[in-house]
């Protein structure tokens, strides 16, 4: 099992940058694939960006594509979203997911979640 906390969402002018992280507790974190969500107000939640257990690999929504990076730190059982160039369209609750079996942008089998970290993007 890990827990997850998620910190670095506020509030930030259109064409700005935040960096989400992601801590993990547990000793098992590079055993886990990793994903960023995100719902906005009336929303569904969507994927972000999804990362393999190594790193090596990542995938991203097109929405977010050449704006946002996704990347993980093993060593200290992080993970990290940077977001760059935000737009309003991007305010939303942005969560982080481990999972333990596959490697998938389909939220439903994520088995672990973060409480979530707000962003809000003025125009």
């Amino acid at each position: 099992q890990v827990q997850l906390v998620e910190s670095g969402g506020g509030l930030v002018q259109a064409g700005g940058s935040l960096r989400l992280s992601c801590a993990a507790s547990g000793r098992t974190f590079s055993s886990y694939a990793m994903g960023w969500f995100r719902q906005a107000p009336g929303k569904e939640r969507e994927f972000v960006a999804i990362i393999s257990r190594s790193g090596g690999i990542t995938y991203y929504a097109d929405s977010v594509k050449g704006r946002f990076t996704i990347s993980r730190d093993n060593a200290k059982n992080t993970l990290y979203l940077q977001m760059n160039s935000l737009k309003p369209e991007d305010t939303a609750v942005y969560y982080c997911a481990a999972d333990p079996t596959r490697f998938t942008k389909d939220l439903r089998e994520y088995d672990y979640w973060g409480q979530g970290t707000q962003v809000t993007v003025s125009s």
